[in-house]
């Protein structure tokens, strides 16, 4: 599907795949400086998610790890897919009961994951493997 997208598409694409690879890695690495992975882990184990310090140290790897790789292009729809599901996890543990907003008439809320997970969702499809037709 990307080789039949305008050049200008693709290069549309890219730099909105970059942007949130860069805003993906900035989350765990803030969250490793700030030592924020144990009390993750704590806040999944008091939602009752069994490991939650082993899921905890999953996602932060995964988004210091797999973030780079998809500004790279490489592995684009399987990760963009595991990114979405650790939004979406976001979303129904944290951010839904704030409400819409994060700012001005909220705090908190689903509007920023919201657009995470459309922007990881689009990359997916655009990346997805294409059947090829028999000859």
């Amino acid at each position: 599907m990307m080789s039949s997208m305008e050049p200008s598409a693709r290069q549309s694409l890219a730099f909105i795949r970059m942007a949130l690879a860069t805003l993906l890695f900035i989350h765990g690495v803030a969250r490793v400086l700030a030592e924020g992975v144990t009390p993750f882990g704590a806040f999944l184990e008091a939602q009752d998610f069994p490991f939650g310090l082993g899921i905890a140290w999953f996602v932060t790897v995964f988004e210091l790890v797999a973030a780079p790789v998809f500004a790279a292009g490489r592995w684009v729809t399987p990760i963009a897919l595991v990114f979405a599901a650790i939004y979406t996890c976001g979303i129904w543990l944290v951010h839904a009961q704030a409400g819409w907003f994060v700012v001005g008439l909220g705090r908190n809320g689903v509007e920023y994951s919201v657009l995470i997970l459309a922007c990881l969702l689009a990359n997916a499809w655009a990346h997805r493997p294409r059947a090829s037709l028999p000859t």
